[in-house]
């Protein structure tokens, strides 16, 4: 019987190895697993590239890694967002990589690497400092960058329910980079709030299918239990 379902985010995230990569999923908090990323930060992996929407704020989730040290090289869109305390304290000592990727450019090579695709060409970042010593190509009067896909070794995303083959719901907003870092990870752990019965999912609704996904864990963001007690 497949069942891709964990009892906690500690058994989920237990291979996760010195020197991964992770993609973590998020647009700001919306769609952020913070509670596995709170875990990883516990799991003890060091050493970590980090590819996301940004590179943390404040306390929790990335911010929390990086405070830890834990993290090698980040490649992201948004280094500074709120309160990025802990990322800039680490880039500024030398203790952390950056790679900046348009924000376009994230998704598409993140979608390549799903896709199977070798490169994708982009007009995104031609003429900048983004393309110094990259293959560059004219295509129907208009130039182009080449760019090469992005994967990683696991996927940590949020997504609002599941079943035990892994099929996801997300909600709203919360949707953005989880389908596509789904599909380019090794090992996908999903985070969700509720687990559904086996066929209680519509398949029509279903935006990540459960061949993307290899783990599964309920856990109950740390704001719902607050504004539930």
């Amino acid at each position: 019987m497949i069942d891709k379902r964990y009892d906690s985010a500690r058994e989920a995230l237990k291979d996760v190895f010195d020197g991964a990569s992770i993609m973590i999923s998020g647009f700001g908090d919306a769609g952020m697993p913070h509670e596995l990323v709170d875990a990883l930060v516990d799991q003890g992996a060091t050493d970590l590239t980090v590819i996301s929407n940004n590179a943390g704020g404040g306390e929790i989730g990335i911010a929390a890694l990086m405070k830890a040290n834990r993290v090698r090289k980040v490649v992201c869109s948004f280094p500074r967002m709120a309160q990025p305390h802990h990322f800039e304290a680490r880039y500024r000592a030398g203790d952390v990589e950056l790679e900046l990727v348009p924000q376009g450019n994230l998704a598409c090579r993140i979608q390549a690497a799903g896709a199977g695709l070798g490169a994708v060409y982009t007009p995104t970042g031609y003429g900048t400092l983004l393309a110094e010593g990259k293959e560059t190509r004219e295509i129907d009067g208009r130039m182009y960058v080449l760019e090469y896909p992005i994967k990683a070794d696991f996927a940590l995303i949020k997504a609002l329910t599941a079943d035990r083959w892994g099929n996801l719901l997300y909600r709203k907003a919360g949707r953005n980079f989880g389908p596509i870092m789904a599909m380019a990870a090794t090992t996908t752990i999903a985070q969700v709030s509720h687990f559904a019965e086996l066929g209680e999912i519509d398949p029509e609704t279903v935006i990540t299918p459960g061949i993307f996904v290899q783990r599964v864990v309920k856990l109950q963001p740390a704001v719902d239990a607050a504004s539930a007690a």
